[in-house]
């Protein structure tokens, strides 16, 4: 992970209520799931506005469309992919 990053990824089937725990550097962090996440999708370790570009590894990999708990499921219900998309590439710069 990296220390500009909003969501972590499900390294197995995980339920709500679950504990997690994630380390960003030295360390250590713990969150309580707010959805099920499924093996291989991402899950908001902090809390994410409305609009911000949501960052995984780093890399932006979309905008959110809603405000999104931290332990809340991350996914194309509540961000949008902005990879690849020459009508989104001025507003993605300026950000």
């Amino acid at each position: 992970m990296d220390m500009t990053d909003h969501v972590a990824t499900a390294l197995r089937d995980m339920k709500i209520g679950e504990e997690v725990h994630y380390k960003l550097g030295t360390t250590v962090f713990q969150i309580q799931l707010l959805d099920d996440v499924a093996f291989g999708h991402k899950f908001a370790i902090l809390d994410i506005d409305e609009g911000w570009m949501v960052r995984k590894y780093g890399e932006i990999i979309g905008r959110a469309t809603v405000p999104i708990a931290k332990g809340k499921h991350v996914h194309i219900h509540n961000i949008e992919g902005i990879r690849g998309r020459g009508d989104q590439a001025e507003r993605e710069a300026s950000q």
